[in-house]
């Protein structure tokens, strides 16, 4: 599966992605620290990716989460990654968790990203709620969720560990499938 859109492409995270991830994530370190802080370590090196890549690709072939890769066309960088995730909590929800390159962000790729990845979700997945949990010091994700009609739901306390092992509460946003 891949999906097209301008000159980027969606698809589920395969093997051959590994170096690619691990090029975006350390470029990308000081913009990912706070909202990806497991990704980043888990992605510091090539061997490290290699695992990282192993086991989500394990984790999509047995539906217990998706991750996907946001490519650029032409020379097939890695410019975002899309998580659905948190399938176990809730059956039938999952949660959007995304990233985007900062020479990518704010050109509307991510929005249209996802606007793909929740089609997918609610046909292909069979999901009925997405939620996006996000600090309210990330605005372009809080606008990104409203362009995506998501309805804020609540703050949820203490819900996320950052890099410097900072506990911060975050804003849930969800959207029904209808």
């Amino acid at each position: 599966m891949e999906i097209t859109f301008d000159n980027y492409s969606i698809a589920p995270i395969h093997v051959k992605d590994a170096w690619r991830i691990c090029d975006f994530v350390v470029a990308n370190e000081a913009y990912l620290k706070d909202d990806f802080p497991e990704t980043l370590k888990e992605n510091a090196t090539p061997t490290l990716a290699e695992l990282f890549v192993a086991k989500k690709e394990k984790q999509f072939l047995k539906k217990e989460g998706f991750l996907f890769t946001v490519k650029e066309n032409t020379n097939r960088t890695v410019v975002g990654l899309i998580y659905v995730k948190e399938l176990h909590k809730r059956k039938g929800r999952g949660e959007l968790a995304y990233c985007m390159g900062y020479q990518y962000a704010g050109k509307g790729i991510m929005t249209k990203a996802l606007q793909n990845i929740m089609d997918w979700s609610f046909t292909t997945a069979g999901l009925d709620r997405l939620q996006i949990v996000v600090h309210e010091s990330n605005a372009a994700s809080i606008r990104i969720a409203h362009k995506l009609n998501f309805e804020f739901i609540t703050i949820l306390q203490k819900e996320h560990r950052r890099y410097n092992g900072e506990v911060v509460d975050m804003l849930l946003y969800e959207r029904n499938k209808a």
